[in-house]
């Protein structure tokens, strides 16, 4: 069993991660992609996102990884992009296209990881390699690159509990979890009540489907007429897009001044943070994800081995000892803006710090 560090800024110390798997019940991908023909820089990199109402698909995935790719193949590889725009059956679909025009691996950031197992087999029955980015799929894939997602639920939850100090144990919580066919999310939902449960009283627990905002609004307004307007103290927020949401129904319900966690670091979410109106976000080094999926791409498309650079390995539903690299997560909060999202070029403060928000920045010292 190898393990990975994972920063957590709440806590500032490294915590172990076990991923857990055995090398021989792997599908033996290391050794297909030893035994492959091998290829030069010129390959072609099937990439196929999600959805893009999520800020971060289209503004630092797509880019990144097709950045990498070409930094990896002297600009000789192409990458081929599809978003699935929350469709499951659509991005199955797009899987088809990418075997007809015959790329040579596949970047796959499913939208149901249950439903894209039979596309995965099929890529795989065409001889392309596939790569599960962000979110374990099953099928039979080749790596695996994403977030230790139990420890951002817990880094989530402990934030919470934080901000509520001592009140934490007469207090009521309501959570509001992401998509039911997002394998992501029932691990930050497993991460969230390890760190909350017997700590706080939780009054409603939803699954958002697809992790639309407007369903975590309506999901709010509902938690907000069963517990009444002064029975919430804080809100368990498995993003910044449902956070918006959230709060846009706090608002509504004049209810001010009570922590709602989120995650992904998104402009949004970062000025809510300035705000006040948000306590916390998780910020996750995309650029590191993408680079990371770029390069297990280029080098299984090129017959190579990924030793040395996949050093963990990773059981989905379907396929046991997957190669994967797990990047580590940060708590952000108002208190250290200047140390994560601008230090790493996400955003600038003049981004950050535009229009209204500029008065809070300046308390912050963000100037």
């Amino acid at each position: 069993m190898r393990r990975a560090a994972v920063a957590i800024a709440a806590g500032a110390m490294a915590v172990s991660l076990a991923a857990c798997g055995s090398a021989k019940e792997s599908g033996d991908s290391a050794d297909k992609s030893d035994s492959a023909a091998k290829k030069g820089d010129d390959i072609k990199v099937g990439l196929l996102l999600p959805e893009n109402q999520t800020a971060r698909y289209e503004q630092f995935d797509k880019p990144v990884i097709e950045k990498k790719v070409k930094e990896l193949t002297n600009n000789k590889g192409e990458v081929i992009y599809a978003n699935a725009k929350q469709d499951a059956t659509l991005q199955n679909q797009q899987v088809d296209t990418m075997v007809t025009n015959k790329v040579d691996v596949l970047i796959v950031d499913a939208v149901d990881y249950k439903a894209i197992a039979g596309s995965v087999k099929k890529a795989k029955d065409a001889g392309i390699k596939v790569v599960a980015f962000d979110r374990l799929a099953e099928g039979p894939i080749d790596a695996y690159t994403s977030f230790d997602n139990v420890t951002v639920g817990k880094t989530q939850g402990e934030a919470l509990l934080k901000a509520l100090g001592d009140k934490a144990k007469d207090s009521q919580i309501v959570m509001m979890n992401g998509s039911a066919t997002d394998p992501n999310a029932a691990q930050f939902k497993q991460g969230a009540h390890a760190a909350l449960d017997g700590k706080v009283k939780i009054g409603r627990e939803y699954d958002t489907k697809e992790w639309k905002p407007e369903n975590a609004n309506a999901n709010m307004e509902g938690a907000i007429s069963a517990l009444g307007k002064g029975k919430i103290q804080g809100v368990y927020s498995a993003n910044d897009g449902m956070a918006g949401g959230i709060i846009t129904a706090l608002k509504a319900a004049g209810i001010k001044n009570i922590p709602v966690t989120g995650q992904d670091a998104e402009l949004a979410g970062v000025q809510r943070i300035v705000a006040g109106e948000q306590y916390m976000s998780v910020f996750k080094s995309y650029p590191q994800e993408g680079q990371v999926a770029a390069e297990m791409a280029v080098r299984l498309a090129k017959g190579e081995s990924l030793d040395g650079l996949a050093n963990d390995k990773v059981d989905s539903g379907t396929t046991k000892g997957v190669p994967a690299v797990i990047v580590p997560v940060v708590s952000l909060t108002k208190d250290n803006i200047k140390e994560t999202v601008i230090k790493d070029g996400f955003y600038t403060i003049d981004q950050i710090c535009s229009g209204n928000y500029k008065a809070a920045c300046d308390k912050l010292g963000l100037k």
